[in-house]
């Protein structure tokens, strides 16, 4: 069985890259940038119509799988390639499991498109094509979904758990971190979450998030 996975770091592809690298799971990168029309060619297409990275290719005895959406990406790797030991990060229990959907499902909803407005505004576009005023809005609206994870990690925290959905690390904090790491610019911002920034800290300290990211 081979694990193909299409993307480059520096995108959405951490996810599912810092995933197989915390498991220990084999897999081939085959390095795609979203720009230059990679993403464009009839062979990606065939595998991604939507023209997205990341795409991974699951080759298994009964046949390929392909999954794309970073987050299903993250949480299938998980899952299939994952033992369920409540030692890695694959999800042990139906509480586990549960957590990991809902916090993934909800990052998608609540947090990435203006967590993605902020970390371009604020660092990762030329600075003469930033709008600051958009980076404020962003940041105001993002006050309610990080009030929301803040209270959750604080009840974690109050039951001897460090993490979303328990008290390790779980493939839950990989999809999480990924898009709350983008926040980062806007620093007094986090500072009012200091459980949330604690938590973020912790998860982009792990050596695997490092590698993902350095995956050109």
């Amino acid at each position: 069985m081979t694990l193909k996975i299409y993307g480059i770091g520096a995108s959405r592809t951490a996810r599912p890259l810092w995933t197989a690298l915390e498991l220990g799971v084999p897999f081939e990168h085959i390095a795609t940038p979203y720009q230059g029309g990679a993403t464009r060619t009839p062979a990606f297409l065939a595998l991604n119509p939507n023209g997205h990275i990341p795409v991974v290719v699951d080759e298994r005895p009964e046949g390929n799988l392909t999954v794309w959406e970073s987050m299903a990406c993250a949480l299938y790797i998980a899952r299939v390639h994952g033992k369920a030991d409540g030692v890695s990060i694959t999800p042990a229990t139906p509480r586990e499991d549960a957590e990991a959907l809902r916090w993934s499902f909800w990052t998608v909803s609540e947090l990435e498109k203006d967590a993605l407005t902020v970390l371009m505004h604020r660092m990762a576009l030329p600075e003469d094509q930033r709008k600051p005023g958009l980076a404020e809005q962003a940041e105001n609206r993002l006050k309610v979904p990080l009030a929301v994870l803040q209270a959750h990690l604080q009840a974690q925290n109050a039951q001897g758990e460090a993490y979303l959905a328990a008290h390790r690390f779980t493939v839950a904090d990989v999809c999480v971190a990924s898009v709350a790491s983008w926040v980062r610019p806007a620093a007094d911002l986090l500072a009012q979450y200091p459980a949330v920034a604690a938590w973020l800290k912790a998860c982009l300290d792990r050596p695997a998030q490092a590698q993902s990211r350095a995956l050109k």
